[in-house]
């Protein structure tokens, strides 16, 4: 890709050595967690938007490209990025073929196109223009951002391990004391359901009958796709949800469906919130009041249908 390429050579004739962008195309999820540990390792994240969407994750029907970026974005890296124009794109199509146009995820495209936008970001017709960009860019952030930049393993002592090992432990400690003060508060504020809260379980639970989720066969043991309801899928997932779930690095895929694909749609019912947890990079998704009591009810309905 010309464009990759002339990339490499302006950050590395800007000073400044390109994190093996060149050897990454996105396609599995294991090789994400690899660009997300090369993207920690790198002091500025840069992206290179053409026509095409990319290859898309499975379980969260968004492209590797864009969990990329909103992985950089959510651990606050400095980064910028090089859009293609609207013209230079049909230019392309027309000169090299459709091979450079998005068709199966157009919307997504779009969508992503503009979250890009919304950050640091310039648009290129040519090579020229992407030399450019990193070629200011760069020197910007030299001048105004302090960046590690590449040391010698000779010229440090490797404290690496014990680093990793307390800001593992920090973490750790900090989300047990959240989820402790979730506990205990959302424990304060739940009561048994009343006869005016059994009508409006009802008719949520009618709602959450009747709205089906696919769930992936990487998830089912089955081997295949298949269909549940919202129901089902908030009682299969309701012990996770109450301890909460979060989106941190190396998460399974059990744990990225119920954040990325159950949570979104029960937390449109009150039933699930989304919040940031203090002192670390990511969000936890977890049960409300509303959706300890609505469990609650649920369970004694199993028990009166005995």
């Amino acid at each position: 890709m010309e464009e990759r390429q002339a990339a490499v050579s302006a950050i590395l004739k800007a000073g400044h050595i390109p994190a093996g962008m060149e050897l990454f195309t996105a396609g599995d999820r294991s090789q994400l967690d690899t660009i997300n540990s090369w993207i920690d390792e790198s002091d500025v994240y840069m992206l290179i938007l053409g026509g095409r969407y990319g290859a898309v994750e499975p379980t969260s029907n968004v492209s590797y490209t864009e969990l990329e970026f909103d992985y950089a974005a959510s651990q606050n890296k400095p980064m910028f990025a090089v859009v293609i124009k609207d013209d230079a794109l049909e230019d392309k199509v027309r000169a090299h073929g459709t091979n450079f146009s998005e068709k199966e995820n157009p919307k997504e495209l779009k969508l992503f196109r503009t979250k890009v936008l919304s950050r640091i970001s310039s648009f290129f017709e040519d090579v020229k223009d992407i030399k450019l960009c990193v070629h200011e860019t760069l020197a910007d952030y030299s001048t105004n951002r302090e960046l590690s930049g590449w040391v010698s393993g000779s010229e440090i002592v490797d404290s690496k391990p014990l680093m990793d090992e307390i800001n593992k432990l920090s973490s750790e400690n900090t989300e047990l004391k959240e989820k402790v003060s979730q506990l205990e508060h959302r424990l304060a504020t739940i009561s048994a359901p009343n006869k005016e809260d059994s009508a409006k379980f009802d008719e949520l639970k009618d709602t959450l009958s009747k709205t089906n989720i696919s769930l992936p066969k990487d998830i089912d043991d089955g081997g295949k796709d298949v269909e549940i309801t919202l129901l089902k899928a908030f009682d299969v997932a309701k012990d996770a949800l109450i301890t909460g779930v979060t989106n941190r690095g190396g998460m399974s895929d059990y744990h990225r469906f119920v954040f990325f694909n159950i949570s979104p749609k029960l937390q449109i019912h009150g039933l699930v919130d989304n919040e940031k947890v203090a002192g670390v990079q990511y969000r936890r998704c977890y049960v409300t009041p509303l959706g300890l009591r609505f469990l609650a009810y649920l369970e004694k309905s199993k028990l009166e249908s005995l």
